[in-house]
């Protein structure tokens, strides 16, 4: 087998991506690093390429060019299984089996790390106990998944992700839904996530809480990264208006100076 292609960055490095589908390009030339233990924030308006980029870095859809390096390997020169050893992906709308508990949701996250000569070990019960433990969801292991709160929910699937063990985590709309108590208890576990070492990923509609939670904002539009850098330094009103076609202010919010975004009314 041909040995994976490495490079310097043992986060997440994508160079000159380009994908779409049938003549219609979605992600134009994309580049982006995001060293581990770092959370990036992805934002920009609905269509811009945010969620194919994503499933790009994934490695469930093909580009047209460029590459992407996790943990620094070539995942495009990888096999699927080792793919998903290195980069984990929570789609928006994530689908369980019928009746699943929390603890069997959990227990897809090995998945990759079976086969013909691997099978359940003690160290895939240990890795579903620690994503349990981390995300707050001991306590619901034996409840059916359909059973609990939205909110609930979330942390079980974010448990299936963190049990896959992968360096690079990827989360589309994680906080999608959910009540503003339980979107700042999911993105306070995606700090610890970030804490721990790991690189996360995540898009994230709404702008502030982006920019508060994230080290590094990347704005998209049209397909294309028109800003990237640490939130304070990026989050402006031209940005603002070249994302959302919107006028605001923008604030600084008391202690950590995290940029607040308010919409000015229209006339």
């Amino acid at each position: 087998m041909t040995t994976p292609m490495t490079d310097a960055h043992p986060g997440l490095h994508v160079s000159g991506l380009h994908a779409g589908y049938p003549g219609r390009p979605v992600v134009r030339n994309v580049e982006l690093t995001v060293p581990a233990g770092q959370v990036a924030a992805i934002v920009g308006p609905n269509g811009c390429g945010k969620s194919t980029l994503l499933r790009t870095v994934a490695r469930l859809h093909r580009p047209t060019a460029g590459s992407v390096h996790a943990d620094g390997a070539d995942i495009w020169r990888l096999t699927q299984r080792q793919a998903a050893h290195r980069v984990a992906l929570l789609p928006q709308s994530p689908r369980a089996p019928e009746a699943v508990t929390v603890a069997g949701l959990v227990r897809y996250g090995r998945h990759p790390h079976q086969g013909l000569l691997r099978q359940w070990s003690r160290d895939d019960e240990r890795a579903v106990r620690e994503a349990l433990e981390a995300t707050g969801t001991t306590e619901l292991a034996g409840e059916r998944l359909d059973r609990l709160s939205g909110g609930q929910r979330q942390r079980c699937w974010l448990a299936m992700v963190l049990a896959q063990h992968t360096p690079v985590v990827l989360l589309d709309e994680p906080t999608s839904a959910l009540d503003l108590g339980h979107v700042v208890d999911v993105l306070e576990l995606v700090r610890e996530v970030a804490a721990a070492g790991r690189t996360v990923v995540m898009v994230q509609h709404d702008l502030a809480s982006a920019a508060r939670y994230a080290d590094t904002l990347i704005a998209m539009h049209d397909g294309r990264v028109v800003a990237q850098g640490p939130p304070h330094e990026t989050v402006d009103e031209a940005l603002v208006k070249e994302l959302y076609q919107v006028e605001a202010d923008i604030l600084r919010a008391p202690g950590d100076a995290a940029p607040v975004v308010v919409p000015r009314a229209r006339p």
